[in-house]
């Protein structure tokens, strides 16, 4: 029996890519007077950047600063920050009006009521994490040993870093433990860690190489059931044998 499961959080969690994050972005950038706006398709390529600060450096630097905003801010670091900040408050609202995505508040409870231990592991800001597992209600939001966000390591996912944090906090090994994650990225450094990995596939990243993954669900799903407890308990035995 796994003694605990890792939740990441965008994609996984709640489906926030296409109608949380990327609309954030871009009412940051309209509230700041800068030209841009990331289209649906253009955020996918978006996401091959892992982290907001960073995803929006790589997008200034291959189409070009607005200099009189980093002008004003006082470098371009500094207007990334103050982007980010603004992007974050934003998109914590937004996200109060988001699903939960099916089987997550149900294979919750299949973990509390099993002992299970609970966690996240995300690259997002620590206020929209906290936003979005208000979601789940207090006692369920209660039950998670520790969140696991934004720069609290110094290399995002796809390093394994923030997952091997995970262990170091758990105390257990990775065999004992199970990732849910929904992107390549994401795989690649619960991979890294050693966890075995389950992937429900989001509005971004179906089409992704999940070679990796002890499976692949477009969600654990409540009608139907997709995945349960029991399910993971077998697909991390099988991985161990």
């Amino acid at each position: 029996m796994i003694k605990a499961l890792i939740f990441d959080c965008d994609g996984v969690l709640v489906d926030t890519e296409r109608d949380a994050h990327r609309v954030g972005f871009n009412l940051a950038f309209k509230q700041f007077g800068i030209d841009a706006e990331w289209s649906v398709e253009f955020y996918a390529k978006m996401l091959l950047v892992a982290g907001g600060k960073e995803r929006m450096t790589a997008y200034f630097d291959e189409f070009g600063w607005p200099e009189a905003q980093v002008a004003e801010h006082g470098g371009k670091a500094e207007l990334i920050l103050a982007l980010h900040k603004t992007k974050t408050a934003l998109v914590s609202d937004i996200v109060k009006d988001l699903p939960v995505r099916p089987g997550i508040l149900r294979i919750i409870d299949e973990a509390m009521a099993a002992g299970v231990r609970l966690g996240v592991c995300t690259t997002s800001n620590p206020k929209f994490i906290d936003a979005v597992m208000d979601l789940f209600g207090p006692e369920r939001k209660a039950a998670f040993e520790f969140v696991h966000a934004g720069d609290v390591v110094s290399k995002k996912k796809p390093d394994p870093e923030i997952y091997n944090l995970a262990l170091e906090t758990l105390g257990l090994p990775a065999s004992d433990c199970m990732v849910v994650e929904d992107s390549r990225n994401g795989l690649r450094a619960s991979h890294g860690a050693g966890i075995p990995t389950i992937i429900t596939t989001s509005t971004y990243t179906a089409e992704e190489d999940f070679s990796e993954a002890v499976k692949v669900v477009p969600e654990l799903g409540d009608d139907p059931v997709l995945i349960t407890l029991e399910d993971l308990n077998a697909l991390n035995a099988a991985a161990a044998a």
